[in-house]
C-alpha cells in the first residue's frame, strides 16, 4: 500500500511541475515577441482536473478530507468502530458506483463518440480516464482502512491520524506545541 501511495505522490508532483512549466511557457509566449502558444491553456485545464481528482484520492489515503467528527468523538468502543466502518463503506460505495462505474461509462462513451479536444486534438476519453482511476484508488484505500479498523487491537482515534493535527493530544498525553502556544496567549493578555 505504501508503494501505491508513494507512486501517487510522485505522479501528482510530476503533474504539478508540468503544469507550472506549461503556465510559465504560456505567459512567456504572450509577452515575448513570439507567436502565443495555442495549446497551453487547454493543457493547464486538463492537468488541473487530473491533479484535483487524483489529489482527492491521495487526500483520502492521508485522511485529510474535511470531516465532521462530532459524533465519532462522542462515541467509544464498539459504537465508534461501527460508525467508522460505516463511513468507510459509504466512501467505498460512492467511489465504486459514481467514480469507477460512472466514470468508466463516461470514458467509454467519449471514446465511442470519438470526441477530441480542440487544441491538443487528443481523445477526451483520456482526460475522463482519471475518474475511474481515482475511484479505483479510493476503493483500494477504503479496503485498506477497513482492514485496519477491523484488525485494530485498541480503539482508533475518531480521526484515524490524530498525530498530524496540531490541536490534538499527542500519544504521550501532552498537548501539542500549537495548543500550548494558544493557551499562553490569554494568560499574557490577563497579565497586561
Amino acid at each position: 500500500m505504501q508503494k501505491i501511495e508513494k507512486a501517487l505522490a510522485l505522479v501528482l508532483g510530476s503533474l504539478l511541475a508540468l503544469m507550472v512549466v506549461d503556465v510559465t511557457w504560456q505567459i512567456l509566449t504572450r509577452f515575448l515577441p513570439m507567436q502565443p502558444s495555442s495549446y497551453t491553456e487547454e493543457l493547464a485545464r486538463y492537468l488541473l482536473v487530473w491533479i484535483g481528482i487524483l489529489g482527492g484520492a491521495y487526500a483520502f489515503r492521508k485522511k485529510s478530507h474535511l470531516g465532521i467528527d462530532l459524533l465519532t468523538n462522542a462515541l467509544h468502543g464498539a459504537a465508534r468502530k461501527s460508525v467508522q466502518v460505516f463511513v468507510v463503506l459509504v466512501c467505498f460505495a460512492f467511489a465504486a458506483s459514481a467514480m469507477v462505474y460512472g466514470g468508466t461509462k463516461l470514458m467509454l462513451l467519449t471514446f465511442e463518440l470519438e470526441q477530441y479536444s480542440a487544441a491538443l486534438n487528443i481523445p477526451m476519453g483520456f482526460v475522463y480516464s482519471v475518474l475511474p482511476l481515482s475511484g479505483l484508488l479510493i476503493c483500494i484505500f477504503s479496503l485498506d482502512q477497513l482492514v485496519e479498523l477491523l484488525t485494530a487491537k485498541q480503539e482508533l482515534p475518531a480521526e484515524f491520524d490524530s498525530g498530524v493535527h496540531p490541536y490534538t493530544e499527542g500519544a504521550d498525553g501532552e498537548a501539542s506545541v500549537a495548543q500550548k502556544e494558544k493557551q499562553k496567549q490569554p494568560e499574557a493578555a490577563v497579565e497586561a
